[in-house]
């Protein structure tokens, strides 16, 4: 993988910098997926980019203090606009910079649902966090329930739903001439996972999500995960693994009969703890998030 631009970034990828006000500090790195398309890091989402005769397409767009220097690192691709910016889900370190881009003339490409959701006040209860609802500019203009196709710089560029996982808005992008998927949020790779229960998140989505992923994958295939480093096939088939083991452990202390404190309590995740509990969810909130998606 070739590194295109050289940057610092403290903690790359660590989702502790998500919640932090101060971005600038902030550099954007760029890497090399494959000839074309590129994987961006900076605070929040990792971006992917598509450059070529069309123009240049964007999936998520981080924080909106960043569009900026997300322009800047773009423009160090091409000198052609964003045509298209394609969001993962709602959340607003892959939204925050859409209305930047949106008022520079990229078309929005959404699931249904993060249009619906970026329109009105969203809540999510871990955090007991109100957002308010994003300005027109900054909404998805195309949305699609199932999948859509988009035919760019010489790709099939295939979005498709797969159920509520992450949240019920996900969509995950498929390049698929070129063996490249950017899974959003439903790969936090080396880490425990967001399941937003707020916004009808499930576990089992998630996982039934990456298996499919997967399906659709070869050898070669690379995975842009929505935070963490660049991952193959075995690098989501093992984050699969602690998953499914993790599920597994606080189904088995549900049917127990135990509540939401008595399993935490019970740190069903110990054996991951060290491995994947060092991100934005703890192996607290990553068990009471599964233990409700499995109790709804």
């Amino acid at each position: 993988m070739r590194r295109i631009s050289i940057a610092v970034l403290a903690a790359v990828a660590a989702p502790a910098v998500w919640a932090q006000d101060d971005f600038s500090a902030v550099e954007i790195q760029t890497s090399e997926v494959v000839p074309g398309i590129y994987m961006m890091v900076g605070a929040g989402g990792n971006l992917g980019v598509s450059v070529g005769e069309d123009g240049a397409f964007l999936i998520d767009d981080q924080f909106a203090p960043l569009s900026d220097k997300i322009m800047a690192a773009i423009g160090e691709l091409t000198d052609a606009p964003v045509e298209f910016l394609v969001n993962t889900h709602w959340h607003g370190d892959h939204t925050g910079g859409n209305e930047a881009f949106g008022n520079a003339g990229a078309v929005i490409v959404a699931h249904d649902n993060v249009r619906v959701r970026m329109s009105t006040e969203q809540f999510r209860g871990i955090f007991d966090q109100r957002y308010p609802a994003s300005p027109d500019a900054a909404l998805p203009i195309v949305t699609f329930n199932d999948e859509l196709t988009l035919h760019w710089n010489g790709h099939t560029i295939r979005a498709f739903h797969s159920g509520p996982a992450h949240t019920d808005g996900d969509a995950i992008i498929h390049f698929e001439e070129a063996d490249v998927f950017h899974m959003g949020d439903n790969f936090f790779h080396g880490f425990f996972p967001f399941v937003d229960v707020s916004s009808n998140g499930d576990i089992n989505g998630i996982i039934s999500t990456g298996y499919r992923v997967l399906a659709m994958s070869n050898a070669g295939t690379q995975i842009i995960p929505g935070h963490g480093p660049l991952a193959t096939p075995d690098d989501l088939r093992d984050w699969l693994r602690v998953l499914r083991s993790t599920r597994e452990s606080i189904r088995d202390l549900i049917d127990q009969g135990m509540s939401e404190d008595e399993v935490v309590a019970a740190n069903p995740t110990e054996e991951y703890n060290e491995s994947h509990g060092g991100g934005f969810m703890n192996p607290e909130n990553y068990t009471r998030l599964v233990y409700q998606s499995l109790t709804r």
